[in-house]
């Protein structure tokens, strides 16, 4: 097989997720060009794949329908944001947050694949959990996800805006993760074809200065959150001081932020006023 375009980190990924072979596998190939290695799909199967993200630049993870993330492997599909690695600190984040509280509440909101619920159902067994997205289609990718990776979890899953499908519950909740749409609108078309052009726009476009979603989330915390709940959320990099505000102005408590691996601030947390 001739790679023909592209980046090799990518045929890399490609030949780990689709093909079983990972790097460890091809250091060996390099360091031995004799050793054989047997492939989980043919190399005519790689060669169409290969083909159409090339085409047209249709992420990797879309074409093989699967996506690694932190110790799991979740199904992905156009219908929802491909997971990236850097929500994963939104989880140890949390943990940190809950570390002492056996049994509480919590809820995903823009739960998208399901990536954090499902972390969070792993992570917090005795814990209530509820996953929301306003996209059905976002939704039932989800629970597939978590019926098969937790499949006894107490997860509720409601279609709706936010906030809006838990007033049932409101005031109940210990912890609320959120990675929202959060990139200005007039910044979408800089984005790379492969982001802009096939992963859903209401997952990326945060309005005119990215923070529609996250405002609400946020106004609605002082609601939805049990006194003493945490909320924390994934921003845009140039975000922070306009959240730190917003979060104060809203009556928010321990407002922090904590950096993503290039060291930007990335995650803001608060939490409500215990009374």
């Amino acid at each position: 097989m001739i790679l023909k375009g592209g980046r090799k980190v990518d045929f890399d990924w490609l030949l780990d997720m689709a093909a079983g072979v990972s790097w460890g596998k091809l250091q060996k190939i390099i360091l031995n060009p004799e050793h054989l290695i047997s492939l989980e799909i043919s190399i005519e199967e790689l060669e169409v794949i290969w083909g159409s993200h090339l085409k047209d630049q249709t992420p990797l993870q879309y074409l093989i329908s699967k996506c690694p993330w932190r110790e799991f492997e979740l199904e992905v599909s156009a219908q929802a944001l491909i997971p990236r690695q850097e929500t994963e600190f939104l989880i140890d984040f949390a943990l940190k947050k809950v570390h002492d509280i056996n049994f509480g509440r919590w809820a995903d909101l823009g739960t998208g694949a399901g990536p954090l619920a499902v972390s969070l159902a792993k992570s917090l067994p005795n814990w209530s959990g509820h996953a929301v997205d306003i996209s059905d289609d976002a939704l039932h990718l989800a629970k597939r996800n978590l019926r098969s990776i937790v499949p006894n979890a107490n997860v509720r899953f409601s279609l709706g805006d936010w906030w809006e499908p838990l007033k049932r519950w409101w005031g109940s909740f210990d912890l609320v993760l959120s990675n929202p749409p959060y990139i200005p609108s007039d910044l979408i078309e800089e984005l790379e074809p492969v982001v802009k052009n096939h992963e859903p726009r209401i997952a990326l476009d945060g309005g005119k200065d990215g923070m529609d979603a996250t405002k609400k989330i946020i106004h609605g915390g002082l609601n939805g959150l049990a006194n003493g709940g945490w909320l924390i959320l994934e921003h845009h990099y140039d975000q922070s001081e306009d959240i730190s505000s917003v979060m104060k102005n809203f009556g928010m408590d321990e407002v922090s932020f904590e950096k993503d691996l290039s060291g930007i601030k990335r995650y803001a947390i608060c939490r409500k006023k215990m009374k």
